[in-house]
C-alpha cells in the first residue's frame, strides 16, 4: 500500500514499488491522508494470496490533529485485518527492532524514548529494555498513565517538551506492603495507594501529584496484564 514516504524508504531500501496492477511479493501500509476504501480494498485482494506479505510501518490507533483526535495507521491497518482475517508484521513501533536501529545508528550510549502513546511509544521502549519519558502533550492522559499495565508504563513523566531539561522530581515509595503503598515527591506531594482507590495529597492536578499517585498505584499493583480502574481522590 503506497503511502508516498513509505514508498520512497522501500526505493531507498532497494526494493522495487510496483504499480496497481502488477503481483506484489508484499503489502507495505504506512499512514497517508489520501488513502481511501480504494487503496485498503486493494490490499486486501492482494493479501487473499497467503504467500504475500504483510507489512505495517505501526499500529498507533489515533493521531492529534489542529481539530482534535483523528485516526490513525492502526484504524487502517485494523480495517484490513478486518477483512483479511490476517495480522501484518510491524516494522515500527512497539517493536523493539525500530529502537534498537536508531540507537544504533545515531551511536547513542544511554538513549531514552519519548512519546505521548503508551501502545506504542512505551511499550515500545519497555520491549527494547531502555528508559521512557511519558510527554502529556499526545492522546494520553494523566489518568491513563496511572491505570496503565505494567508493560505500558514510563519510567519518567512530564508535562511537555519544555521540561524535558528540568530538574526531575522523581517520586519515591516510602512504604509497599499487601495491596497498599505510599509514595511521595519530597514534601510537595504525596499518595497512598490501596486495592482500588489511591489517594493524593497535593495541589489537584498538579504533576507532583501524578507522579506521587502513579508511583503509589503501580508499586500496588506491580503486575497488570490490562490497564486499571482506579478511583482517584486528591485531597
Amino acid at each position: 500500500m503506497r503511502a508516498p514516504a513509505l514508498a520512497r524508504c522501500a526505493e531507498q531500501a532497494g526494493l522495487r514499488v510496483v504499480r496497481e496492477g502488477e503481483r506484489p511479493r508484499a503489502v507495505l501500509q504506512g499512514f497517508s491522508p489520501e488513502l481511501g476504501w480504494r487503496d485498503l480494498a486493494e490490499a486486501a485482494y492482494l493479501l487473499a494470496d497467503p504467500d504475500v506479505a504483510w507489512i505495517a510501518s505501526n499500529t498507533d490507533m489515533t493521531i492529534p490533529k489542529e481539530r482534535g483526535i483523528a485516526p490513525g495507521n492502526g484504524t487502517l491497518v485494523a480495517a484490513v485485518a478486518a477483512a483479511t482475517r490476517r495480522e501484518p508484521l510491524i516494522a515500527g513501533k512497539p517493536g523493539a527492532a525500530i529502537f534498537h536501529a536508531i540507537a544504533e545508528r545515531l551511536g547513542a550510549s544511554r538513549p531514552v524514548v519519548l512519546g505521548d502513546r503508551l501502545d506504542t511509544d512505551i511499550l515500545g521502549a519497555h520491549q527494547a529494555g531502555l528508559p521512557s519519558i511519558a510527554v502529556l502533550t499526545g492522546v494520553q492522559t494523566p489518568e491513563d498513565l496511572l491505570n496503565a499495565r505494567t508493560a505500558e508504563r514510563p519510567t519518567y513523566v512530564i508535562e511537555d517538551l519544555r521540561r524535558l531539561f528540568d530538574e526531575y522530581a522523581a517520586p519515591e515509595v516510602t512504604a509497599s506492603e499487601g495491596d497498599g503503598a505510599r509514595a511521595r515527591v519530597g514534601d510537595r506531594a504525596s499518595a497512598v495507594a490501596d486495592a482500588g482507590t489511591v489517594t493524593i495529597e497535593a495541589e489537584r492536578g498538579s504533576m507532583d501529584g501524578w507522579r506521587a499517585g502513579m508511583s503509589a498505584w503501580w508499586a500496588a499493583h506491580p503486575e497488570e496484564d490490562s490497564a486499571t480502574g482506579a478511583e482517584i481522590r486528591w485531597r
